[in-house]
């Protein structure tokens, strides 16, 4: 449990689904919080493990995978400050079904089961926020199965530079892009191996329409890339 709840009351009231909630209702969900500290590469529960909580990145990053039979593994996410993940399985009440592993040195926020269904018997609106929550979730579930079946890789790769999948700035038509995690963790969230990613940034890059240094790369104009068709 955490010592100092008004620090988590203050993250949670900027986390949209929390957001809308007065003191009292945040001082219920803090006093069912705790703060998981997670170093890189270190598993915050595995597929088939039950479901009693969800968590919220307060730093870092965390990978949402699982691994087929042959020992590939699929990312299915990768989840950022302010995100949560671990909902939608808490409320089917069934085991966790990918495995969830830091990318990097993490706090997470862990809020259970019970502290949340409380708070949903209580008060309407904090479960219409669940629910849209859950359904952008879904919806996005759905855009990148769309993506996938009808986009080309060289087109998935670079909605994901476009898309704002990494932390960018723009300048002018030019936009700075580093990517959020390593190219082999990216390329499995594309539903690619890294060879095909490597080779696709490769071809961009001799076409002049990216500049590739390490995890930095530059769009030196974005509509012209944007435009680009394979």
């Amino acid at each position: 449990m955490l010592n100092a709840p008004i620090r988590v009351q203050t993250f949670l009231s900027n986390v949209p689904l929390f957001r809308e909630l007065v003191s009292e209702e945040l001082d219920r969900i803090a006093l069912s919080t705790q703060q998981v500290h997670a170093e890189k590469g270190e598993i915050l529960f595995r597929r088939g493990d039950p479901a009693v909580g969800f968590h919220i990145v307060v730093f870092g990053q965390v990978k949402l995978a699982f691994s087929s039979l042959r020992g590939d593994e699929k990312v299915v996410d990768l989840i950022g400050p302010g995100e949560s993940f671990g909902e939608a399985v808490m409320f089917m009440e069934r085991p966790h079904v990918v495995t969830a592993q830091a990318l990097s040195d993490s706090m997470l926020l862990y809020i259970s089961k019970a502290a949340v269904f409380e708070e949903l018997a209580r008060d309407q609106k904090f479960v219409r926020r669940m629910i849209a929550g859950l359904s952008s979730r879904l919806h996005r579930l759905m855009s990148d199965v769309e993506s996938d079946s009808l986009h080309s890789g060289t087109q998935r790769v670079i909605g994901y530079l476009l898309g704002g999948s990494g932390e960018g700035a723009v300048s002018g038509r030019a936009l700075e892009v580093k990517l959020a995690a390593t190219k082999g963790v990216i390329a499995s969230r594309l539903s690619r191996t890294q060879e095909h990613f490597s080779r696709i940034l490769h071809d961009l890059a001799a076409r002049g329409l990216i500049e590739v240094h390490g995890r930095s790369i530059r769009i030196p104009n974005v509509a012209k890339l944007r435009n680009y068709s394979n």
